[in-house]
């Protein structure tokens, strides 16, 4: 009996990580079809400025960033300096270093092997996935998180392949407005993030800015935009900090009791 109940448990177990990797799969399904085109596009554009296949191919592979890939690939392919394109490419990705931060205490306890694993999986779509305040906690959520950055990595890396094939074979890609799915997708993750004035100021004065910039033809539009809109959004909710610290004396002063108010 004894043996039989173990035998039990681990066909649980082993049923229980196949249904987590299962869930893991089909809840990421949805952004790996939707980078499609984004992917197809980087790959494309890539061939499309003299990249080698294979130097196409090694972009999403090592690098594995949408928005750094296809920044990187337009700086290469205008001869930019290295500082240029090194700087531009580490404010566009500083994202996830704020995606670090803020699951920093999950995942510290966990060996090395699996932070660095999950550090390189950690994109924006994975990072939406991973808000449940038990994410990373336990082997089986780790291996729906794993499953889940996994299948994204996989996908996109055929999506890149797929438009560095298309881009050796069929006319300019790039015109065919592949380019507006990353629009679409930032615009997306930015809109529910606009919860008050400060963000929403940061969000104005970067659209405004970077295509104020773009115009004047500016080598650092979107970095000079993100961190001014940054500055922007600190000033402004420091402005309502110091506005409330004025307005609470006098809320004190109305909270007073009546025979605080007499005496006085």
């Amino acid at each position: 009996m004894h043996i039989l109940g173990l035998h039990f448990m681990a066909l649980t177990k082993k049923k229980a990580r196949w249904l987590m990797a299962k869930k893991g799969f089909l809840d990421m399904l949805p952004l790996n079809l939707a980078v499609l085109p984004w992917g197809i596009l980087c790959g494309s554009l890539a061939i499309q400025r003299d990249f080698s296949a294979l130097e196409a191919i090694l972009m999403p592979l090592i690098v594995f960033a949408g928005s750094a890939q296809l920044v990187a690939i337009e700086l290469i392919a205008n001869n930019a300096s290295l500082a240029t394109i090194l700087f531009t490419t580490f404010i566009i990705s500083s994202r996830h270093f704020l995606y670090g931060l803020a699951l920093r205490d999950k995942l510290k306890v966990l060996p090395t092997k699996w932070r660095y694993g999950l550090g390189f999986l950690l994109t924006d779509e994975l990072f939406a996935l991973s808000s449940h305040s038990k994410s990373f906690i336990g082997q089986l959520r780790l291996i729906y998180a794993v499953v889940a950055g996994g299948s994204f990595y996989v996908f996109w890396l055929l999506w890149n392949v797929t438009g560095v094939i298309a881009g050796s074979y069929l006319p300019d890609l790039t015109h065919l407005g592949l380019d507006f799915a990353i629009a679409v997708t930032f615009i997306a993750l930015v809109i529910p993030t606009i919860i008050n004035i400060p963000i929403l100021v940061t969000v104005i004065v970067a659209a405004l800015l970077s295509v104020l910039f773009k115009l004047m033809q500016f080598e650092l539009d979107l970095v000079a935009a993100a961190l001014i809109a940054m500055y922007c959004g600190y000033l402004t909710d420091r402005f309502q900090h110091k506005n409330k610290d004025v307005d609470a004396p006098d809320d004190d002063n109305n909270t007073l009791s009546p025979s605080v108010k007499d005496s006085a």
